[in-house]
């Protein structure tokens, strides 16, 4: 069912993923999407096409680099100029780097602040004057379980989490008489190609099989035990752009099989 027709959607690290998951099913709904994030050019204009040619919807790509504010806004007047006005943005966009706080590396701290908390801002306030203007919008801030906890030896990501949920909350409070919401959510340990790949580097570490790695190690810290998929993150990323869902806003919802409960 198309319950997004018309809309245009721009998600940012979605050429794989949960971004990638949350791009489909917003196309699938109806929306034409923006996808943005790495790889080689031919990888995502292929990805790009088969989105495209499986939903019916017009689905371009942009490979702005966060970091650079002027990349930024190019980014969102690339997606005006050719889809239309940013309806809902998805700011999904995300590295890590682990370090004892004492060796954390300035410009990997750095990196992880500009990526994850200040493009969300710039591209934020850059969305925002038009969603007024059309008197519709959806924000969401992909943030993850570490937007409510912390973890050791991830100070930067940690902090640049935090300051995406206290984002969401301002944003949501002074839009909060318009028909715009801005949303957080917070996912645990999500079956991704990422994480694949640090199953096996922690099974040779710690010299387990495949499946005590990801019980005993991966998801220690999710009571249920099990990951959660991109559908389930991607399910309520549509769900929070639909109707409704038009009286949340300001929340930071965990997704996270219990984490965050503890």
């Amino acid at each position: 069912m198309s319950t997004l027709p018309g809309k245009v959607a721009l998600v940012t690290g979605s050429t794989s993923g949960i971004g990638l998951g949350i791009a489909t099913a917003l196309a699938r709904a109806g929306a034409k999407v923006m996808l943005h994030g790495l790889g080689s050019a031919e990888e995502v204009q292929r990805l790009s096409s088969e989105l495209a040619r499986e939903t019916g919807v017009q689905v371009e790509v942009n490979q702005a680099d966060l970091r650079d504010p002027a990349a930024v806004q190019e980014m969102i007047r690339a997606t005006e100029t050719l889809l239309g006005g940013v309806d809902v943005l998805v700011n999904n966009a995300g590295i890590q780097f682990v370090s004892p706080v004492e060796d954390f590396p300035d410009e990997r701290w750095n990196a992880i602040q500009d990526i994850v908390l200040n493009a969300s801002f710039r591209a934020i306030r850059a969305v925002v004057p038009g969603m007024k203007a059309r008197g519709w919008g959806r924000i969401l801030n992909v943030v993850s379980a570490h937007g409510l906890v912390a973890s050791p030896y991830k100070s930067a990501y940690v902090s640049a989490k935090h300051g995406q949920v206290g984002l969401t909350r301002s944003v949501a409070l002074e839009l909060a008489e318009t028909a715009i919401t801005c949303n957080a959510i917070c996912p645990g340990y999500v079956r991704t190609p990422l994480v694949e790949g640090q199953i096996a580097s922690q099974a040779e570490v710690h010299k387990m099989g495949r499946e005590q790695v990801i019980r005993d190690v991966i998801l220690a810290v999710q009571p249920t035990r099990r990951f959660v998929e991109v559908e389930e993150v991607a399910a309520l990323a549509l769900f929070l752009c639909g109707d409704l869902a038009r009286s949340i806003t300001g929340a930071a919802i965990p997704i996270d099989g219990g984490w965050t409960a503890r």
